[in-house]
């Protein structure tokens, strides 16, 4: 009877704390999965914005035809991999692809508001300075979701690396989550060009 009594404690004593650590892991994954997924709700938004600008802006920019289709290809490519990223939260080259598309589309729009400066009656117009602000916002809500996208997913690797977390991490596959960083907009936007002609 001590045997069995003793063999139960051993038992209680080692799978109790990897219960434990399993199930913490399993909520650090969920709540940076949660995460991305506020982040694909605020880029959902961003994408549906771009149309309306374009739509408002070409009557105003008619010799800037090449940073409207530059802004429409763009948006519709960042669509494009939001979608077929919106199931692959933390998949590290999910990631990277979807910071590459959308730090684009946060250049080519750049591009597209540093040129509106040179159009006086578009920096006027009621519905621009709505959907500019409207854009602002929402950039402000992506990086505010980023930021928290990134936070939850840090939490969570440092629980796969970390001793003792990390030999049930590899036990059920729990694997890395990747970061989500946009390209350096700063650095992909290009002095506009203005022509009129």
């Amino acid at each position: 009877m001590e045997i069995v009594i003793t063999l139960l404690i051993v038992l209680a004593v080692l799978i109790v704390p990897g219960v434990l650590l399993y199930n913490r892991l399993v909520r650090k994954r969920n709540a940076f999965k949660n995460a991305f997924a506020q982040i694909d709700v605020q880029l959902k938004r961003r994408h549906d914005l771009i149309p309306n600008l374009v739509e408002t802006v070409q009557g105003y920019m008619t010799h800037e035809r090449e940073t409207l289709t530059a802004v429409i290809e763009a948006r519709n490519n960042a669509e494009q991999v939001r979608q077929q990223t919106s199931g692959a939260a933390g998949d590290p080259a999910s990631m990277e692809q979807l910071g590459k598309a959308e730090g684009s589309l946060g250049g080519v729009l750049g591009r597209l508001f540093a040129l509106s400066e040179a159009y006086p009656d578009l920096k006027a117009n009621e519905n621009f300075r709505s959907l500019q602000e409207e854009l602002t916002s929402t950039e402000n809500r992506v990086a505010y979701a980023r930021q928290a996208y990134n936070d939850a997913a840090m939490r969570y690797n440092n629980a796969v690396e970390t001793v003792p977390s990390n030999i049930i991490a590899g036990m059920f596959n729990f694997a890395r989550a990747g970061m989500l960083e946009f390209e350096d907009r700063e650095a992909m936007q290009e002095p506009p060009k203005v022509q009129f002609s």
